[in-house]
C-alpha cells in the first residue's frame, strides 16, 4: 500500500503546490540548456542587425551582437563543439574529484567514519554534533546522502528524539549549509572557473583563486550550526512530535540499529587515517620551504599562480584515493585491483546526467559568449543599475533575493551558475563589485533555498528515509520541516556576509570587495 502523504494546511499548502506544480512541468535541466542555446541563436540572428551604444569597459570599442546563424559561425560551432566539451570549466574538476571520493566510498572507509564520529557523540550534544559532522561532509559526493541521513535519523531514534530530526539537521547542515565549510570542497574549483571566466569577459588578465571566499566559509560555519541547532531543537522536533508520531512496532524493527564496528574495521579505519595524517604532514613539509616548488614565484601558497592552489583538485583525489585503497585492502571490500577500478566506474555512473548536460551547456556558453549577448546583457543592466542610483550593498541583495526564487525551480548550483555568472559578474563588476563578492552572494541563497524545495533531486531518497520511521510522510512533509531552515540560514549567512564586507574582513585569499581591486 502506498503511504498517504500529509500535506500542511492553508498558505503553506498553497504555496509548495503551487512550487511542485510549476517545478514539475519545467523539462529536464538538460532540455532547458538545448532551448536556451537555440534561443540564444536565433536572439544572436535578430539582434545582429540592430546597433547598440553601448561600449566595451575595456577595448572601448561598439558592442555589436554576432549572428550565430551566419554559415560561417555555424560551422565554427560544429567544428569547435567537441572542444568547448573537453574545455567546459567544471568538467575535469568534477570527474577528477569523483573518482578519489568513488574509492573512499567503495571500501567503505566513509561509512566507518561517520560511524566512528557519532559514536563519540552524547545526547545533549546531538543536534550540534550532527549539524558539525555534516559540515565536514561537504568535502564528499553527493554519495553522502545515503549514510548521512539514516545514520543521523538512526542516531537520535536511539537517544529517544525524533528520527526525522535527525534527518532535517543533517540535510540542513550538508545542502542548506553549503555555503559555510571548514575545508575546500569540491564545489570551490567549479564555481571559480565560472566566476574567473566570467570576470575576463570584462578584463581579460583577471583571476580568481579557487578560495576565494574561503574566510567567509568558515566563519558562517559558527552561524549555521546555532541557527540550525535553534531551528531543530525549538522549532522542527516540536512540531513533529506533535504532528508525526512514529509508527508503532518500531523497536521490533531490527534495520532500526546502529551495527558496531568489528576488530577488522578499526584497524582499516586506523591505517587508513594514518597515511590520510601522513598525507597532510607531507603535503606541508612540501609547502613549507620559502624555495618550496608548491609555491608561486612570490613565494606566496595562496596566489592562483601557486601550483598547491591549481593542484586542488589532483590533491582532494589523492587524499580520498590512498586512504580508500588501504582501508578497502585492509578491511577484506577490496580483494584486488579490479575492486578499486569497480569502486570508480560506480561512482561515475552518477556523473553520466551530468556529462550529457555538460555537453550541451559548453555549447551554449560558446554561443552566449561568441554572440556578446552575455556582455550587452551585463553592460547595458550595469548602466540600468546605475540610472536607478541604488547602492551596491542593495544590487548585491537583489542577486540574493533572485537566486533564491529560482533555485526552488532549479537546485543545480553548477546549472544555474554557468548561467547567471556570465551576466552577474561583469555586470556588478561594471558597477564596482568584485566577482569573488557577487560570487559569495550567489551562493549564499543557492545553498539555503535547497532543503525546501520539492525539485531538490534528493527528496524522493529522503522522503524513504522518513517513511522508515512515519508512513505517511511526504512531499509536503519535508518541505514544511525545511521551510525554517531555508528562512533561518538565508537571514544568518546574509548577515554574515554583509558583515565581513561592512568590518572590512577578507573573504577568502586574494579577494576583495571592490573592482578594479585596491593595490
Amino acid at each position: 500500500m502506498t503511504p498517504t502523504t500529509p500535506q500542511p494546511t492553508g498558505a503553506l499548502n498553497r504555496f509548495l503546490n503551487v512550487i511542485e506544480a510549476a517545478g514539475n512541468k519545467l523539462p529536464h535541466i538538460t532540455m532547458l540548456f538545448i532551448w536556451a542555446l537555440i534561443i540564444t541563436c536565433v536572439l544572436s540572428f535578430v539582434l545582429s542587425f540592430f546597433t547598440f551604444d553601448y561600449h566595451h569597459p575595456t577595448t572601448g570599442q561598439i558592442i555589436q551582437v554576432v549572428n550565430i546563424l551566419s554559415p560561417q559561425n555555424l560551422l565554427d560551432l560544429v567544428i569547435s563543439s567537441v572542444r568547448n566539451f573537453m574545455n567546459f570549466p567544471p568538467l575535469g574538476i568534477t570527474l577528477v574529484a569523483t573518482l578519489g571520493i568513488g574509492i573512499a566510498e567503495g571500501s567503505g572507509f566513509i561509512r566507518t567514519l561517520l560511524r566512528k564520529l557519532m559514536s563519540y557523540i552524547p545526547r545533549s550534544a546531538l543536534t550540534p554534533a550532527v549539524i558539525v559532522v555534516s559540515i565536514i561532509c561537504h568535502l564528499a559526493s553527493d554519495s553522502v546522502y545515503v549514510i548521512l541521513m539514516p545514520l543521523a535519523a538512526l542516531m537520535f531514534y536511539a537517544a529517544g528524539r525524533h528520527p526525522l530530526a535527525g534527518v532535517a539537521c543533517s540535510f540542513a547542515g550538508l545542502s542548506g549549509g553549503f555555503t559555510a565549510s571548514y575545508t575546500p570542497s569540491v564545489i570551490d574549483p567549479i564555481m571559480q572557473s565560472f566566476t574567473q571566466s566570467a570576470a575576463q569577459s570584462i578584463d581579460p588578465t583577471y583571476t580568481v583563486n579557487v578560495l576565494c571566499n574561503y574566510f567567509y566559509a568558515l566563519g558562517g560555519t559558527f552561524f549555521v550550526i546555532a541557527a540550525c541547532w535553534y531551528v531543530t531543537d525549538k522549532i522542527v522536533e516540536p512540531r513533529l512530535w506533535a504532528t508525526m508520531p512514529l509508527d508503532k512496532g518500531l523497536e521490533k524493527d531490527p534495520d532500526l540499529q546502529i551495527p558496531p564496528i568489528t576488530d577488522l574495521e578499526n584497524k582499516a579505519y586506523r591505517r587508513a587515517s594514518l597515511v590520510f595524517l601522513g598525507l597532510g604532514v607531507l603535503l606541508f613539509a612540501l609547502c613549507f620551504p620559502e624555495n618550496s616548488i608548491l609555491r608561486a614565484p612570490d613565494g606566496s601558497l595562496t596566489s592562483p599562480k601557486a601550483p598547491v592552489m591549481q593542484a586542488i583538485v589532483p590533491l582532494l583525489f589523492i587524499f580520498f584515493a590512498l586512504p580508500g585503497i588501504v582501508y578497502g585492502y585492509t578491511a577484506g571490500t577490496f580483494k584486488s585491483s579490479a575492486d578499486v577500478i569497480h569502486s570508480m566506474e560506480e561512482i561515475m555512473k552518477m556523473l553520466l546526467g551530468f556529462m550529457v548536460f555538460a555537453f550541451f551547456a559548453a555549447q551554449f556558453l560558446y554561443v552566449f559568449g561568441k554572440s556578446n549577448i552575455g556582455t550587452l546583457m551585463a553592460i547595458s543592466g550595469a548602466q540600468f543599475l546605475k540610472d536607478l542610483g541604488m547602492p551596491s550593498t542593495i544590487s548585491l541583495l537583489g542577486i540574493i533575493i533572485f537566486t533564491g526564487f529560482l533555485n526552488l525551480l532549479i537546485t543545480s548550483a553548477t546549472s544555474k551558475w554557468a548561467v547567471l555568472s556570465t551576466i552577474f559578474v561583469p555586470m556588478l563588476m561594471l558597477l564596482g563589485i568584485s566577482p569573488e563578492l557577487t560570487q559569495a552572494a550567489f551562493r549564499v541563497s543557492d545553498s539555503a533555498v535547497n532543503v525546501c524545495t520539492p525539485m531538490f533531486p534528493f527528496y524522493p531518497l529522503l522522503i524513504m528515509y522518513c517513511q522508515k520511521y512515519c508512513k505517511k510522510a511526504g512531499v509536503g512533509t519535508l518541505s514544511s520541516m525545511m521551510l525554517p531552515y531555508t528562512f533561518a540560514l538565508l537571514i544568518v549567512l546574509t548577515v554574515v556576509l554583509y558583515a565581513y564586507w561592512g568590518l572590512g574582513l577578507p573573504i577568502g585569499f586574494d579577494s576583495g570587495y571592490v573592482y578594479p581591486p585596491v593595490k
